[in-house]
Parts: C-alpha cells; sequence; structure tokens
C-alpha cells in the first residue's frame, strides 16, 4: 500500500538503527483502519434481519387480526369462512411469528423459517389468489428480499475477518 521514500530511508527506516518493526507497525494500523471503516457484511446481515423480524411480527399479528375477527372482512366470521382460508391463515399466523423470533436471534432456523414463510406466501398467492390475495408489488417486494438476504448472507459468508 504505502512504499517507503528516500526519506524513510535516510531516517533509518528498515536500518539495523531503527526499532525493529516501526514502518511494519505503522501499516499494520492503517490495515486495521482501513478494515474497520470497510462495510461489515454480517453487521448488514444483522441489521436485515432484524427489520425483517419486525416486519414478519407485524405480518404475524397481522394473521392472528384476521384468525381473532379483527381483520378485513369482519362482516364474515373466522369459523364461517373456507377450510383452505382458515388453514392458511392459521399456518401463517404460526410460521410469521416463529419467523420472526428466529430473525431477531439471528440464527440459522430464523432465516429458514423467514424463507419458507415468504416464499410459501408468494407460491400460495400465485396458485391460490382467492386465497392469498397479493397484488403484483407485494410478490416483486417479496422476491427482492429474498434476493437481498441470499446476496448478503453470501457476502458476509465470504467476508474475511
Amino acid at each position: 500500500m504505502f512504499q517507503r521514500s528516500g526519506d524513510d530511508e535516510a531516517r533509518g527506516g528498515g536500518q539495523p538503527g531503527r526499532p525493529p518493526g516501526t514502518t511494519r507497525g505503522l501499516l499494520d494500523a492503517i490495515a486495521l483502519h482501513e478494515r474497520a471503516a470497510a462495510l461489515r457484511w454480517d453487521q448488514m446481515l444483522v441489521w436485515f434481519m432484524r427489520v425483517m423480524a419486525c416486519a414478519w411480527l407485524v405480518k404475524g399479528l397481522g394473521a392472528w387480526a384476521v384468525l381473532l375477527g379483527f381483520g378485513p372482512g369482519e362482516g364474515v366470521a373466522f369459523e364461517a369462512r373456507s377450510l383452505s382460508f382458515q388453514a392458511t391463515i392459521i399456518y401463517f399466523a404460526v410460521i410469521d411469528l416463529v419467523a420472526a423470533v428466529g430473525l431477531w436471534l439471528t440464527s440459522t432456523w430464523g432465516g429458514v423459517m423467514w424463507l419458507l414463510a415468504v416464499t410459501s406466501h408468494i407460491i400460495l398467492a400465485l396458485f391460490f389468489p382467492r386465497i392469498v390475495m397479493s397484488n403484483a408489488m407485494t410478490l416483486s417486494a417479496f422476491a427482492s428480499l429474498i434476493l437481498l438476504y441470499l446476496a448478503i448472507s453470501w457476502k458476509a459468508a465470504r467476508q474475511e475477518d
């Protein structure tokens, strides 16, 4: 990174009279500072997982609101809805909250549960649009979040300490 100048050599840099490792210590300190200032992908992954945990907590509580009769379609009781709708709401009421807890803990199983939850939502919205209603914007946002999570995870795994 830095090259020794003629002045450094004239002052005894690298010479037997100069304390050993002085120039090396300076270069090590600069390299350490650069590493500290560099983007830390593992920290970025933690922040991403925590933000997704908050979002999926809200999504899970929304499923519980529908289950308890506070959500959209308040005129129809949850028990009066189709069995497939009931099963889907119960599935998301459980898996979204479990994924949120796992994401908040930044555990591997949390990421896997989140990927399962968001992929389930996309697949069900595409193949059963009357049960899981989502627009194209929501589905593309979910797909983008999956790609972003995989990219940040990959970068964090490949980052050197």
